[in-house]
């Protein structure tokens, strides 16, 4: 029997066959393994190409006096140095509000501030040329932390104000109040990939530019605008990221501008590479936040009423410092109903780099002020601070009253309840808490601390126009499909996701799927690849173009082999019609020559959104990730040394669509998180200079950080919306669960003192941090005796 006759119950049956919720490699797995997966730097270089540096401010505020760049243009290989006047359109790169200038056009805001650009025959000779120039500046006063900038009233965009219910009347009938001021650190993002651009100047003022970064759309705009030309003339592309989080948002546009600006004016191919100590000095970083809170609670740990007012470290400019505070102050609850409560945020410029996007975008920086406060809370009531966190979920989905946000979202997909208790008993939580009592209570210096912390996501832009992406499938006569989309791959998977999805639909297997790199040329008006939203929104868009074709085939199968188009199938490299089997390439062979449409266009739009920026109430959110995670520390309370033990996550995913990714996604963001909250400390000196600008002076986790026991499970779930198979993002919401580790840090400071005192402890929680808080707790105990 032949294969175009062959039987449908001799194949795999379509309801059986998927290639989503398989595990499959990541799609560039082998390339990164064997070092042949090209990014940005990799592309070889076009004859006459040339290599740019960044002039830099050394003062944190100032007016330039005189800048004289003689020397810059003598140096060794100099072609040409260029400053803000060489610009030929729009001096500005701010992605919402703009002030912020590719170039400093006479004052400079922070120590690292570009000034001037040089071109050179070679990398290095341009960045030595760079150092060469003689500025000579008019300092002003400069503020450089949230604090001094709340002082001074000095702030990027107004005041953020969210509140519900009464706050006053809720503090006056609370029994018991906790009140307090804290600190979290920022986080540099270091991606392996540092910033790059590479301009090709093509014909009829047309420019190429290749691109490390996470927005090939707002780069074509920005260069476009910089440039004086349309947008039509700019290509950019980005085949793969060398890592993001964020960082390649918005910043990637300040190089992608000077590269264009360089090569438009040479009329040659020009390359801008950050070094790494540039690239830290330069760009932005996650927000530091400084924190003052009050919370009113029962005797049983409730919260009544909370008030908290959340200062950012914004930098010179707004950047995205906005939708940042949005999502804080959308957080703050992570996964407690909060009846009445009042939310300020604040966003406090400053002289230091422009912070922007990090992976959580605020969220993580709103849920751990929270958390902070609930374990407040539970030591002073005498109680285990899960007991004292169950009592304030959400309500399950039918309990009226207690499922609405604070900025007026419904809860409709709780499962924080079931996922908790399942974690709870699989970590063995409650057996566990008594055993680190017990080593506690024998062991003088050595200190074991435990905690369980949940976590609660949304998912979406707080934006609602940039909930949409778009994508090209495209099938050729031999069966393979090409897929192009709007989202670019730093290493995440988006990639494999979107080929699995289309593999799926076009019932063939993932080896027959290819993704190109991002184009602005064949995917217009993209989003960024950011906010958790890349798998959900392309793959939809995916999905969309490859169903198309599928209905194409499938009316086209009808008519060869009758039957029912309803009832065609697809799966396992064939496609199932009335009886018959037929190769999916054969079925497309024939199409082709039938003059059928083998390739499509998809578009995709989150339904259900809405937003009021002013009243900061609506749905931005179209769904939520929940989690948890058990961390169980030792600290050495001589030194403030400590280590991981072990560490227990449960992560809600949804219907995966690829579980080893997702699980892998997981522990990345729990171990990046960790760093945030334990080893990565900034640091900026009197002067207003990033000293931690490199990795000798910037502590991110090692292999020797990750705990030896380490278990990662995904939970078992549906997702109520309807995302792209029931999936859920797994991007951002993972990086909250190591919330437990700082908490399980301090549980171990606290036991110092018989757990009677809560130890003062900001974020990063360093060595040296851990040591300053078990003195204070030690004074704390010897004072009440």
């Amino acid at each position: 029997m032949n294969k175009q006759t062959e039987p449908f119950l001799t194949t795999i049956a379509p309801a059986v066959w998927a290639e989503v919720g398989q595990s499959r490699p990541h799609e560039s797995a082998v390339l990164h393994v064997l070092g042949e997966a090209t990014y940005t730097d990799d592309i070889p270089e076009v004859q006459g190409t040339l290599h740019a540096a960044l002039g830099l401010s050394s003062k944190a505020h100032a007016n330039i006096l005189s800048m004289n760049l003689d020397a810059v243009k003598n140096a060794p290989g100099v072609v040409a140095v260029f400053t803000a006047k060489d610009i030929p359109g729009t001096n500005d790169c701010g992605p919402i509000v703009h002030d912020d200038p590719i170039l400093s056009e006479g004052l400079v805001e922070y120590v690292g501030q570009p000034i001037f650009v040089v071109v050179a025959d070679s990398h290095d000779n341009a960045r030595r040329a760079a150092r060469k120039a003689d500025i000579s500046y008019e300092e002003l006063p400069a503020i450089l932390t949230p604090q001094e900038a709340k002082k001074a009233q000095s702030f990027v965009i107004p005041p953020m104000h969210l509140q519900r219910g009464d706050v006053k009347q809720a503090f006056a009938r609370s029994p018991h109040r906790v009140k307090g001021e804290w600190y979290v650190g920022g986080q540099e993002q270091f991606y392996l990939e540092g910033q790059i651009s590479y301009a090709v100047p093509k014909e009829d003022n047309g420019m190429l530019v290749l691109c490390s970064t996470q927005h090939p759309t707002e780069m074509q705009h920005v260069i476009a605008h910089a440039l004086g030309v349309h947008s039509h003339h700019i290509l950019v592309e980005c085949r793969r990221m060398g890592g993001g989080f964020g960082g390649k948002e918005s910043q990637s546009a300040l190089w992608a501008a000077l590269a264009a600006i360089s090569a438009a004016h040479l009329k040659r191919p020009v390359k801008l590479r950050a070094d790494r100590d540039d690239d830290m000095l330069v760009t932005g970083k996650r927000h530091c936040f400084h924190y003052e809170y009050e919370v009113g609670y029962d005797d049983q740990g409730r919260i009544i009423a909370a008030k908290v007012e959340m200062v950012s470290r914004a930098g010179f400019s707004a950047d995205l410092s906005a939708p940042v505070a949005t999502r804080a102050m959308c957080h703050f609850d992570n996964t407690y109903y909060l009846g009445d409560v009042d939310i300020l945020a604040l966003c406090g410029k400053t002289n230091t780099q422009s912070n922007t996007a990090f992976r959580g975008f605020g969220g993580p920086q709103g849920a751990i002020a929270i958390e902070y406060i609930v374990d407040e809370i539970a030591r002073n009531l005498g109680k285990d601070a899960l007991d004292v966190r169950k009592i304030n979920f959400y309500g399950r989905n039918d309990e009226e009253g207690r499922n609405v946000t604070q900025y007026g979202q419904k809860v409709v997909d709780n499962v924080i309840h079931e996922l908790v208790a399942e974690l709870e008993e699989s970590s063995e939580y409650r057996q566990r808490r008594a055993a680190v009592q017990a080593f506690n209570a024998s062991s003088p210096v050595l200190k074991k601390g435990l905690s369980l912390t949940p976590v609660k996501f949304g998912i979406a832009f707080n934006v609602t126009h940039f909930n949409q992406a778009g994508a090209l499938v495209h099938v050729y006569t031999d069966g393979s499909v090409l897929v192009n989309h709007g989202g670019t791959e730093m290493g995440q998977g988006i990639n494999t996701k979107v080929c699995q999805v289309v593999a799926h639909e076009l019932g063939i297997s993932l080896e027959m799927v290819r993704a190109t790199a991002t184009d602005t040329s064949k995917v217009a008006n993209t989003s960024a690849t950011a906010a958790s939203t890349g798998a959900d929104l392309n793959g939809k868009a995916a999905q969309d173009a490859a169903n198309t074709i599928r209905q194409r085939l499938a009316e086209f199968a009808v008519k060869l082999y009758g039957g029912d188009q309803s009832s065609v199938g697809f799966a396992n490299g064939f496609v199932h019609v009335n009886s018959h089997a037929i190769p999916f390439a054969e079925l497309v062979q024939k199409a082709y020559l039938a003059r059928v449409q083998l390739w499509s266009d998809g578009f995709y739009a989150t339904p259900g959104l809405h937003w009021d920026p002013q009243t900061k109430h609506g749905n931005p959110f179209s769904y939520y990730a929940y989690g948890a995670a058990v961390s169980e520390v030792i600290v050495d309370t001589l030194t403030g040394e400590w280590k991981l033990l072990r560490a227990d996550a449960l992560y809600d995913a949804g219907q995966s669509l690829n579980p080893a990714i997702d699980i892998g996604q997981v522990e990345g963001a729990f171990i990046q998180g960790m760093g945030w909250l334990t080893t990565e400390e900034l640091w900026w000196n009197k002067g207003g200079k990033l000293m931690t600008h490199a990795p000798s002076t910037y502590k991110i986790p090692a292999i020797s950080d990750c705990p030896d026991d380490f278990r990662v499970k995904l939970y078992k779930n549906r997702n109520v919306a309807d995302s792209i198979h029931r999936s859920k993002a797994v991007g951002e919401p993972p990086l909250l669960l190591p919330f437990s580790v700082f908490f399980a840090i301090r549980d171990a400071v606290a036991s110092v003192a018989g757990y009677k005192f809560n130890p003062p402890l900001n974020a990063p929680a360093t060595s040296e941090s851990i040591l300053k808080s078990v003195e204070a707790v030690s004074a704390m105990a010897n004072a009440a005796r």
